[in-house]
């Protein structure tokens, strides 16, 4: 019989604590964010702009076609229609009042885990301490709630394949991105059944969003033209190399601000390959793999979408919400070997919010002031996406990562494995 470990509340209230007062520092930066430093009110802009409008547009059954903004699946139409479900708020409060709903059930989840036997509060420490860095920007954007689908169906996957494969579809639903966090459920029975249920729910929620709303497919038309970012690796380099004469200049197009010019398709292709490259890398890894401790699902999906973040023609500040969600439900387990990624991660946090939102006009002229912020913050995450990737191929390389049966719960005919365990 497993001995079950007292938590002391002390570290969980110390936590909450810490929760309230950075909530309430990033609601009140987001209320009084009329600072150059802050963005100059541009940060909430997309939430009562963006947001709002395409709001109107959805609640005629339709999505927003032919709005070169609008590259979403169709599941991202369920979240910006949601603050329409508090009475008495404007859109804007509503939808902040649900991402603050949203950070408080990741939080409450990470302590959860963090809080059974063998495991630890480091994660929810990381997430409650971490996303603070960004400034108000996560609550003004909605990828915290994007981020609790992928956080919840993780921590999910280890106790019930059925809750897990929903939670799975729901998210890449709004956002495909959570679609990643399948890549490290292990090899069996357990792992078809988490599988099929989010395949079946994610046709299920498709069917029905086309049958209820019109243009579901139109984001994809849209995603297609995207061009380079001016904060992505290739618009870094793009950058730098209008110091060297390159006749390119930046353009607010599709959402973003994005750099035209000489040579800019070359370089979305060279992203689009290299985004293929690190796809490959990835199947590479499940068919080699031949050993499973009870955090290689947890990181399988941060060295996932590290690499397709660091290989996309587009990294948003707000991509920074995803790595640090996924960073703290490695950190749940002892069994990690994503700790070093773990800081990398909060780094490049801290970093991008010097790049987005204080110094952001510097980064736009392509100021070597800029050029060092974007060298650094991508630099960090590149170091970051390459050692969680070959720390995460040595761990299912070799069985050193076999571990007790007591150090997690044991498994059922409904759950993933919960211990070490070899696959031939």
């Amino acid at each position: 019989m497993m001995k079950r470990l007292r938590v002391t509340p002390g570290p969980v209230l110390a936590l909450t604590a810490v929760w309230l007062a950075t909530r309430a520092l990033m609601a009140w930066l987001l209320t009084h964010d009329g600072s150059p430093l802050l963005g100059g009110g541009a940060v909430p802009r997309e939430v009562w702009r963006l947001y709002a409008h395409w709001y109107a547009v959805l609640t005629h059954g339709a999505f927003p076609a032919h709005d070169s903004m609008w590259q979403y699946p169709p599941g991202a139409g369920a979240v910006l229609l949601a603050p329409g479900l508090l009475p008495g708020l404007t859109y804007f409060q509503a939808f902040v009042a649900l991402t603050l709903a949203a950070d408080a059930l990741i939080t409450a989840a990470l302590v959860r885990a963090g809080t059974r036997p063998g495991r630890s509060l480091l994660g929810a420490a990381l997430w409650t301490c971490g996303l603070p860095l960004l400034l108000q920007l996560p609550l003004a954007r909605y990828d915290v709630l994007v981020t609790a689908f992928a956080v919840v169906s993780l921590l999910a996957l280890t106790r019930s394949a059925r809750a897990g494969g929903v939670l799975v579809a729901l998210g890449a639903l709004v956002k495909v991105w959570p679609a990643l966090v399948l890549l490290g459920t292990p090899r069996g029975p357990a792992t078809r059944r988490t599988w099929g249920w989010a395949v079946t729910t994610g046709g299920a929620c498709l069917a029905l969003l086309a049958v209820s709303f019109d243009n579901s497919l139109a984001f994809l038309g849209e995603q297609g033209g995207r061009g380079v970012q001016i904060e992505s690796f290739g618009g870094t380099a793009l950058n730098l190399a209008r110091h060297a004469g390159w006749p390119g200049r930046p353009i607010y197009q599709y959402g973003a601000i994005e750099l035209v010019g000489p040579y800019v398709h070359g370089v979305a292709g060279l992203s689009l390959a290299l985004t293929a490259a690190a796809f490959g890398l990835l199947v590479l890894w499940r068919l080699r793999a031949r050993h499973w401790n009870p955090a290689t699902p947890y990181d399988a999906a941060l060295a996932a979408v590290l690499l397709f973040t660091v290989t996309s023609r587009v990294i948003s500040p707000q991509y920074m919400i995803w790595l640090v969600g996924l960073a703290a439900v490695c950190l749940t387990s002892r069994h990690t070997g994503q700790r070093p990624v773990a800081v990398l991660v909060l780094a490049a946090t801290a970093v991008s919010s010097l790049a987005y939102p204080v110094f952001y006009g510097e980064v736009i002229d392509g100021t070597w002031t800029g050029c060092l912020l974007m060298l650094t913050r991508n630099g960090l995450l590149g170091a970051a996406a390459v050692l969680s990737f070959v720390r995460l191929w040595r761990s299912a390389r070799t069985p050193a990562g076999r571990t007790s049966p007591a150090t997690e719960p044991r498994p059922d005919s409904d759950r993933l494995p919960g211990r070490a365990l070899s696959v031939s």
